[in-house]
């Protein structure tokens, strides 16, 4: 007897979802193609510059040659991201460590350059939560970048980042060392195999900041959840009501309870989320050093550059690359 297939289409998420992976192949064949008709330009400009003994020739086929090895080479990363939720939407939250203001100012550094990559990137991003420094700078925020392979590109930038400047804060002129952590984790949209006990959970509500509707600073519309068992906290302030604000910060604690219960079963705390450290000395990931000397430094992988102003403005593939790199090595 013939069984009946299934309708594929009569399932939103599945129809999306396979769009999507869809769309991701053909643009992957549109560059190999691509790719492959550059390669043939770059023998021909050679020949050709060998046979007239063109400078000019010579020197469009070196610039040809440039972008074609860029453009491989950004193929080349797109293979390691494999993991399981590396193709998702990443969400991000900055937490500023000891040191007032100055640690603040340096959170809203490391704000704007996540957001100037994920430009670069052609992502959009959506805050859910932000609290505002004192005097200046961002105490704490939640936000996601929503763009292909986001969360297998941003992993590599969990952890804690390290300032060293000539302090705007401080009269005297000294040099600050400021610290600043960041939490990095993928949007699973779908369902979870987790369980929630709601006896577990603590649910807070509080006044949302910042610019917003006009139900901002006027309702008690952001919520904050505590899982207390685990400690995890998510907070949403961006929605439109109470109600979505609550059902955004348990996708969110969903997500959180079952990386959680992987990393549980793996025994690798750090393959998922990566391991929670102090915000302070000796913990950091990658240091940012702009007095007496400039330079970028990632302390896993020893990536560095001395142009410090370009990574602030969102230049972080050299340290993202160099991550997903390391990683393959160390699996293989």
């Amino acid at each position: 007897m013939e069984m009946e297939a299934p309708d594929f289409w009569d399932n939103p998420e599945r129809a999306q979802a396979f769009s999507k992976e869809l769309k991701s192949l053909k643009d992957t064949i549109s560059i190999y193609n691509g790719l492959k008709s550059q390669y043939e330009d770059i023998e021909t400009l050679i020949e050709m510059g060998y046979e007239e003994n063109d400078a000019e020739l010579a020197a469009e086929a070196k610039a040809e040659m440039e972008e074609f090895v860029q453009t491989y080479e950004n193929i080349r990363i797109q293979t390691l991201l494999s993991g399981e939720y590396d193709n998702c939407n990443a969400i991000l939250k900055l937490n500023a460590g000891a040191g007032g203001t100055e640690s603040c100012d340096w959170s809203g550094m490391l704000y704007r350059m996540y957001t100037r990559w994920a430009e670069r990137k052609g992502f959009s991003i959506e805050v859910l939560d932000m609290l505002d420094g004192d005097e200046a700078g961002i105490k704490s925020v939640t936000f996601q970048i929503n763009g292909e392979n986001a969360y297998g590109y941003l992993k590599a930038e969990k952890g804690v980042h390290r300032l060293v400047r000539i302090s705007p804060f401080n009269a005297q002129g000294k040099r600050q060392t400021s610290f600043v952590s960041l939490d990095v984790m993928p949007d699973i949209e779908e369902d979870v195999d987790v369980e929630i006990n709601e006896d577990d959970l603590r649910i807070d509500t509080y006044r949302s900041s910042g610019a917003g509707g006009q139900h901002i600073n006027k309702t008690s519309s952001a919520i904050r959840i505590t899982h207390i068992p685990t400690g995890t906290v998510v907070q949403c302030q961006n929605e439109r009501s109470q109600h979505m604000n609550k059902d955004k910060a348990m996708q969110m604690l969903r997500a959180k309870l079952y990386l959680l219960k992987q990393e549980a079963n793996a025994e690798k705390l750090s393959d998922i989320r990566g391991e929670v450290t102090e915000i302070g000395w000796g913990n950091q990931i990658r240091s940012y050093v702009m007095q007496p000397y400039t330079m970028v430094k990632d302390h896993r992988t020893n990536a560095e550059t001395g142009n410090v102003d370009a990574v602030l403005d969102g230049a972080i593939d050299l340290f993202v690359n160099a991550y997903l790199k390391w990683k393959a090595s160390e699996a293989s």
